[in-house]
């Protein structure tokens, strides 16, 4: 029987793949990272379990994009404001 959250957890790794492309340490720290990260959880068959780990997943991605966003807004900041330091 196929697992019903099959799908949505192929999509949080796609996900995560792409938003590893502008990771600090580099695209390849943060493949091996996830990979060893979602093959550590691949037996796992309880579905709040699964939930669980989705949701977290998803708490990555979020801080993922507020870490970027961050990165982006110091840049511009650094672009168009004078500092007085």
């Amino acid at each position: 029987m196929a697992n019903p959250f099959r799908g949505e957890v192929v999509r949080l790794y796609k996900n995560l793949l792409f938003l590893g492309r502008e990771y600090p340490k580099g695209v390849e720290y943060f493949r091996d990272r996830l990979r060893a990260a979602f093959v550590k959880n691949k037996d796992v068959q309880d579905p709040e379990k699964i939930k669980q780990l989705i949701k977290r997943g998803e708490f990555v991605v979020k801080e993922l994009e507020a870490l970027y966003y961050l990165r982006k807004y110091r840049a511009m900041k650094k672009r168009y404001y004078e500092t007085d330091e």
